[in-house]
């Protein structure tokens, strides 16, 4: 009884720290109106609020290795919630670009180390039920992000836009105490059951790679939607608040879609069906706000939610199924992410540069469209395997 809620308050510490990786990203695109009016961003600058984190988090996730060498999952995890907590809270002073995204990079950091060694620890704590906990994390993630693009234009509205983003520091503390108080029990115990690299089979080197390409371009349309829907509508005549909520619409379907995931992805030994109708969502929403924005405004943010929110945890479950032990979930998702996050924070900054020369976004929506006709043919390509060794 004592391990089953030890394990209750290690879902709780995860879905804590899941809700707090993506607030110091989702609550600048509802305000980018305003951080570019009190700062004379450039559309280039504004891409790079979204894209400069992202593009860490991959550099981060990268070099995750001497990290985890050095510390505990644990122990990394909690590095990371304490300076997502410190960049989050340093935005009340940050009314300058260079200031904003210096708290960016430094989000970005902590995020990378949490993102890198989680998946591990659930490898290691939940075993076969791991899957089922990466959607839980997963959904959570996206569930941060739908509270902050929701109440940041609120708060914003009482507060200030500085004050609204250094809000978010606070969850973050605490979801790093429940962290800690939830992890000290067994923190021993579950730093020496890592097992061993030497031996232990690893992934044919050009699946690792795909897996990497699929993630990103997948996230990519995260971000994408992420750093420039609001802005999108806003351009077309819809109050910052208005736009928020559209952009809350995308992140609830996406909670939605994920759960969904969590419930049913037990009973899909193969992935593909999954992944195939994640994409199609997507592309039909991106399809709607190419072809006509404003009537088609909620039904296609309802589509393009339920895509991204299944495609982020799919692709996450997928990359783990490919690992035979915690050492090698720990080696695949530092490789997978770092390298996919490098590939999504492309797309916000390629984004801004599509606004700032033609004062339009739809271009980027059709990009992104057609990406998804790509991300298909990898989908396929994930059938159910084992673990091929290297030779």
């Amino acid at each position: 009884m004592s391990f089953f809620r030890l394990n209750a308050w290690q879902v709780f510490a995860i879905i804590l720290v899941g809700l707090n990786l993506r607030p110091v990203l989702a609550s600048v695109p509802p305000l980018l109106d305003l951080v570019q009016a009190a700062t004379r961003m450039s559309d280039t600058a504004a891409g790079l609020l979204t894209a400069l984190p992202v593009f860490v988090m991959g550099l981060g996730a990268l070099g995750a290795a001497p990290l985890r060498r050095a510390m505990s999952e644990q122990q990394g995890v909690a590095a990371g919630l304490a300076l997502i907590m410190a960049a989050t809270a340093a935005r009340l002073w940050a009314g300058q670009t260079s200031l904003m995204l210096a708290t960016g990079i430094a989000a970005g950091l902590g995020i990378a180390a949490t993102q890198a060694l989680l998946p591990s620890f659930i490898k290691v704590r939940f075993g076969a039920a791991s899957s089922g906990i990466m959607g839980i994390y997963s959904t959570a993630i996206m569930g941060g992000a739908a509270v902050a693009s929701v109440a940041s234009p609120v708060m914003a509205g009482h507060a200030g836009w500085l004050r609204a983003m250094a809000a978010w520091a606070w969850p973050a503390a605490l979801a790093l105490a429940c962290w800690l108080a939830a992890t000290r029990v067994s923190s021993s115990s579950v730093h020496a059951a890592k097992p061993a690299m030497a031996g232990a089979a690893r992934t044919a080197r050009s699946r690792v790679w795909l897996l990497a390409a699929f993630f990103g371009l997948g996230t990519g349309a995260y971000t994408l939607v992420l750093a420039w829907l609001p802005p999108y509508y806003t351009a077309l005549g819809w109050t910052p608040l208005a736009a928020g909520q559209l952009l809350g619409g995308v992140t609830a379907a996406e909670i939605l879609a994920g759960l969904l995931v969590s419930g049913f992805i037990g009973r899909l030994p193969d992935r593909r069906p999954a992944l195939a109708v994640a994409i199609g969502a997507l592309f039909l929403g991106l399809a709607g706000w190419i072809a006509a924005p404003a009537a088609l405004a909620w039904p296609a943010a309802v589509l393009a939610g339920l895509g991204i929110g299944a495609l982020f945890p799919l692709s996450l479950i997928v990359t783990m199924d490919h690992a035979s032990t915690p050492a090698e979930a720990g080696r695949l998702a530092s490789f997978v992410q770092g390298v996919g996050y490098l590939i999504a924070a492309l797309f916000p900054f390629a984004a801004g540069l599509i606004r700032q020369h033609l004062a339009d976004l739809t271009p980027a929506w059709m990009l992104m469209a057609g990406i998804c006709v790509a991300l298909f043919a990898m989908a396929m390509r994930f059938g159910p395997r084992r673990a091929t060794p290297v030779p």
